[in-house]
């Protein structure tokens, strides 16, 4: 009778061990997919802390610019045996004060409205039409003098495809040839603002916004190594070189934007010597003189059942011209999905 009753008690024991056990995996499990059905939060930008002496004021990157040049001739090197020049800093990570309102390039604006610019989905988000800015405006792109330096992108640096119009689409960078697993540095200060895979274009690639506005994009690499949010310095690696996305072989793709709008990287950059042409850019409605003809180009793509002379008689054009504009005979075969250009 003893022996059933010390029997009976050691299964109660491991029963109540046994649900102890299971209460405690069903409370993880439970936990477990609770945690992986949480949304992460998207990435914020942090806000810059531009500092001379012991004033401090929150700029965005686009707005530094146009502070930072009056803060530099005001902190010109002092005449022989004239006081000390205080000196500048520029950081990151601090939460600031800022003004109501903000001066961009002569249009005052709400600081909530200039600051909500964040978008890490569209290249160009910025609503800005090239051809309406009528400003003058020195963009400064490195100052060595406060830390603030530039560089290559490509150890070496080799053109294969000029900004401009390619076969039937504008090409709105340069091409640099490299061998996949390359280095691809980003060429100023500034925060990752994108971080993507596109694949009908840039495959993997990168976007960077820097403290005076411009923004340089880095695509078709085999790797990405930075992500959206980081606060990266000149000649830090974005990523390696590839051929992802719409390329016919390996090589960078870069870009040069202001406030969406892509600019000539060479009117930047002297790819020939590896150098950065001035240490100032003076960005004027010339810098996007471009988009006159970029926006004038027509497209058409082609059909079932589309002809040459079906095309060319639908928007007024020759068959002849059609054949130069495209690069092809009156004999070559259109496949339908082909883009032809017809102006």
């Amino acid at each position: 009778m003893i022996k059933k009753s010390l029997l009976l008690a050691a299964w109660v024991v491991i029963l109540l061990a046994f649900e102890s056990r299971a209460q405690e995996s069903k409370s993880w499990v439970k936990s477990f997919f609770s945690f992986k059905k949480r949304e992460t939060p998207a990435p914020i930008p942090p806000t810059p802390l531009f500092v001379v002496s012991n004033d401090a004021f929150a700029v965005d990157f686009d707005f530094l610019d146009s502070l930072i040049t009056a803060e530099l001739e005001a902190m010109a090197p002092p005449a022989e045996g004239g006081p000390a020049t205080p000196p500048l800093i520029l950081s990151y990570g601090h939460e600031v004060a800022v003004s109501d309102k903000l001066s961009l390039d002569s249009v005052w604006l709400s600081a909530e409205d200039y600051y909500n610019i964040w978008d890490s989905q569209r290249v160009n988000p910025y609503k800005f039409n090239g051809l309406d800015y009528k400003d003058t405006t020195e963009l400064t792109l490195f100052y060595p003098e406060v830390g603030l330096v530039w560089e290559n992108p490509l150890k070496k640096s080799v053109i294969t495809s000029d900004f401009g119009l390619r076969r039937n689409r504008w090409h709105y960078g340069v091409d640099l040839r490299l061998t996949t697993g390359d280095s691809v540095k980003v060429a100023f200060d500034g925060v990752v603002r994108m971080a993507n895979y596109d694949r009908p274009g840039y495959g993997n690639y990168v976007l960077v916004r820097h403290y005076n506005g411009v923004e340089t994009l880095y695509g078709h690499l085999s790797k990405r190594l930075v992500n959206v949010g980081d606060e990266i310095k000149a000649g830090d690696l974005v990523g390696w070189g590839g051929s992802t996305g719409r390329s016919s072989g390996p090589h960078l793709h870069f870009e040069v934007r202001y406030q969406g709008n892509a600019i000539d990287p060479k009117e930047f950059f002297d790819f020939d010597t590896n150098c950065l042409i001035d240490q100032k850019y003076t960005l004027t409605r010339a810098s996007f003189a471009y988009l006159e003809e970029a926006n004038k180009v027509i497209v058409h793509r082609v059909r079932s059942g589309d002809t040459l002379s079906g095309i060319g008689n639908r928007y007024g054009v020759s068959v002849t011209k059609l054949c130069r504009l495209n690069g092809i005979s009156r004999n070559s075969v259109i496949r339908v999905g082909q883009r032809l250009r017809i102006n």
